[in-house]
């Protein structure tokens, strides 16, 4: 007889936690409000005003998105439910791989929406765009930089997240001195908000012939893609616009021309900058979305009525500011600072296993706010 209780026990334990997504999600409201709107769309005068109009088809979208999803949630655990039962009925060991198969996507997707459960901010279901920085201490942080990099452009691959290089900047013998990323897909912003900080490494330095251990920094900024609709205005004359021959990661057509552009926003000293667009007004423009989500990001969190009141961002990338730490040796642990979360597998860490440390700090983050 095929012993399925392993198996029934893990989907026990995403049933329940399905059944309490299910809960806050609420979809009987959720249909109730799609209905309302959906009666709003039929209404004569409805196209009069485009931009209340747009709003209502937006969150439209959004509801429908929702509901789609908690339904998928039911349909999967279905699945794994009827693969189990005919397994047992057949006693049919070859469908144990089946079972596994469906019972990992389950619990993901499980995982994957109760992150979403937690989401509250303005901004969380949008695109997100992330800016990595070495700190001090040349090849050792640039190489850090590039690891980071790869970390979350895995994380990106492993949810489903398309990613699009904006800018590179090569490090001097390895690694990278700063690159920006854009991610796109439902709830990026949301899921990696929380990895904003300066980031520690502890290991023994490739670069060092003397096999001492040495210490490296590197920060993310990590901002909400904004649309072009949002209500930021930034003057021309605040504005200092460079061009430079593109380099790194895009393609061979971006070292062709000085179609790179980086540009300076003079009252806060922030700088954006973009290369991985055909020409210099490609460029431009998503370095200036890039300067915008920035900006309107920072007033948000200092709660400031207006852009001109931003003093930028002075976090230093050093010592007593990070937020996590990854340490290689003596011993191996990634401890996020905030959350107390702790992972002792740093090579899945680096492969881009952050939900643990995701779910901790959106779910510290959520007490605090109760």
């Amino acid at each position: 007889m095929l012993i399925l209780d392993e198996q029934k026990t893990k989907l026990g334990e995403a049933a329940a936690a399905m059944e309490e997504i299910l809960k806050a999600a609420n979809v009987t409201g959720l249909k109730a409000q799609l209905d309302e709107l959906e009666e709003k769309t039929m209404e004569p005068d409805f196209w009069s005003n485009p931009e209340d109009s747009k709003a209502v088809l937006t969150k439209q979208s959004a509801l429908k998105s929702r509901i789609a999803d908690m339904e998928r949630l039911s349909e999967l655990n279905d699945d794994v439910e009827t693969l189990i039962a005919i397994a047992e009925e057949a006693d049919d060991e070859e469908l144990m791989a089946d079972i596994e198969a469906a019972l990992r996507l389950f619990m993901a997707t499980v995982e994957k929406e109760r992150l979403a459960t937690l989401f509250f901010g303005e901004y969380d279901a949008n695109n997100a765009i992330l800016t990595f920085h070495a700190g001090a201490g040349g090849t050792e942080a640039q190489d850090w930089a590039e690891m980071l990099y790869r970390m979350y452009n895995r994380y990106a691959a492993a949810n489903g997240y398309k990613t699009t290089v904006l800018d590179y900047q090569d490090g001097d013998e390895a690694g990278l001195k700063s690159a920006s990323i854009l991610l796109e897909g439902r709830n990026a912003y949301g899921c990696l908000k929380s990895e904003n900080g300066v980031h520690r490494l502890v290991r023994i330095s490739p670069f060092d012939a003397s096999g001492r251990r040495h210490t490296s920094f590197a920060s993310l900024e990590v901002m909400p893609e904004i649309s072009e609709d949002s209500q930021v205005n930034i003057r021309d004359d605040d504005l200092r616009v460079d061009t430079f021959r593109s380099s790194g990661a895009g393609g061979q057509h971006v070292n062709k021309t000085e179609s790179a552009i980086r540009i300076t926003h003079l009252p806060t000293g922030i700088v954006v900058s973009c290369q991985n667009q055909r020409s210099q007004h490609q460029n431009r423009d998503v370095a200036m979305k890039m300067l915008k989500s920035k900006l309107l990001q920072i007033k948000e969190q200092e709660h400031l009525e207006r852009i001109e009141d931003i003093k930028g961002n002075q976090m230093e990338i050093g010592w007593g500011s990070q937020i996590r730490s990854y340490v290689f040796m003596p011993y191996t642990l990634v401890k996020d600072h905030r959350s107390g979360y702790e992972q002792g597998n740093v090579n899945a860490v680096m492969d881009g296993d952050l939900d643990g440390f995701i779910y901790a700090y959106l779910t510290m983050i959520s007490k605090q706010r109760e």
